[in-house]
């Protein structure tokens, strides 16, 4: 059976991490639906600049756009609330025929807002407006300005994806967040039931950051050298497992708190695995897949790596395995050198400028191609 479609079995759902408009209507998006068990989609800045930067798929559409006088960010809305529209729609029998709990689709507000909480709330309502649908989320960066936000927008029954969460203390904020929006809710006498929200760990970035520092450790020899060879790659994972228990913690069948919650309704926030491609070639390219596999969790892919999932996948229920060894990977990275709260407060820095750099290429993007688009006729 396909490896994909088993990993429903275990409880967690595929999303594609990718969008582009051609797969919308040539029947892409709706064969990996089918043949794969897919269950959603992710888009940030970077996805979007790339899908309409390098394809002439949205040539007719600026087009139309420089004829009726709109400006670059009035069209990268348009452009981008359509094709979250029509990949909402493919989805909406999934989300039906689950009762709500798969089948969403994820847009994000401007990179820009990252760090405003008014503002973030502000277009959040205004994208949730447009989209006009029950299966989107509105991506949203778990900064500190962003759990304000996040609690605001639960409280107002807007789903939420929570983006750019890189550690521990900063996940259990965001999910705390959740809890309080919905407790808000409910006090209200609001229904609880079709809130909606992911929060988004992304783990390669993390791998990415680390290795080089264990890797010059390793250079100077000495006492360290072995360990932080040894600690290589491990970062990521653990981090995950660990945040899979504070999942645990906050979300069990036997957590008071929550059943409260649940008796109204409402469902958890569930973990979604993030930056899952293989940036390393000499690591496997399901490293970000295999290991974290369980109940109540979303693995987001790229199409190559949703590829070669499909291809040498191996399904099996292990996000609870190795929890102890997870601690001990936080503990001897310390013991080496690495502090992971720096390390994880820079990573959340530095993702929020990659979302701005491509969100501002964009713009400039189609503000030449609105500029040309007139003399094309």
């Amino acid at each position: 059976m396909n490896p994909l479609k088993r990993l429903n079995d275990f409880g967690q759902s595929v999303y594609l991490d990718e969008i582009r408009r051609s797969w919308l209507h040539d029947g892409t998006l709706s064969t990996l639906i089918e043949r794969d068990g897919l269950r959603g989609v992710t888009s940030n800045p970077a996805i979007f600049q790339k899908a309409i930067a390098d394809s002439r798929d949205y040539d007719d559409a600026i087009a139309e756009h420089a004829r009726r006088g709109d400006d670059a960010m009035a069209t990268y809305e348009d452009l981008v609330v359509a094709d979250i529209q029509a990949a909402a729609d493919h989805f909406r029998q999934v989300y039906d025929a689950s009762d709500g709990r798969f089948g969403y689709v994820s847009l994000e507000v401007s990179p820009e807002l990252a760090h405003d909480t008014e503002g973030t709330v502000a277009e959040a309502r205004h994208l949730w407006q447009r989209l006009d649908r029950p299966n989107v989320f509105i991506k949203v960066p778990g900064t500190e300005e962003g759990i304000p936000a996040i609690e605001r927008l639960i409280r107002e029954g807007i789903n939420v994806n929570v983006t750019l969460l890189f550690g521990l203390e900063r996940y259990r904020a965001v999910a705390e967040a959740y809890l309080a929006g919905l407790e808000a809710r409910v006090a209200a006498a609001e229904p609880a039931s079709r809130v909606a929200s992911v929060a988004s760990f992304f783990l390669s970035r993390i791998d990415v950051m680390i290795d080089p520092v264990l890797d010059a450790e390793a250079s100077l020899g000495g006492d360290r050298e072995g360990e932080a060879r040894a600690l290589r790659g491990q970062a990521a994972v653990a981090s995950a497992k660990l945040a899979y228990v504070i999942y645990r913690d906050l979300f069990g069948d036997d957590v008071e708190r929550f059943a409260k919650l649940a008796a109204a309704g409402a469902r958890p926030q569930r973990l979604l695995w993030a930056s899952t491609s293989t940036k390393d070639p000499s690591y496997p390219d399901t490293k970000y897949v295999e290991p974290l596999i369980g109940p109540d969790t979303v693995n987001t892919m790229p199409m190559d790596t949703l590829d070669a999932y499909r291809d040498h996948g191996d399904p099996a229920a292990r996000i609870e395995e190795g929890v102890d060894e997870a601690r001990g990977v936080h503990q001897r990275l310390a013991a080496v050198g690495i502090d992971l709260d720096a390390v994880t407060a820079e990573l959340e820095t530095e993702g929020v400028a990659k979302f701005i750099k491509p969100f501002r290429s964009l713009l400039g993007t189609l503000e030449e191609a609105l500029r040309k688009a007139p003399a094309r006729g």
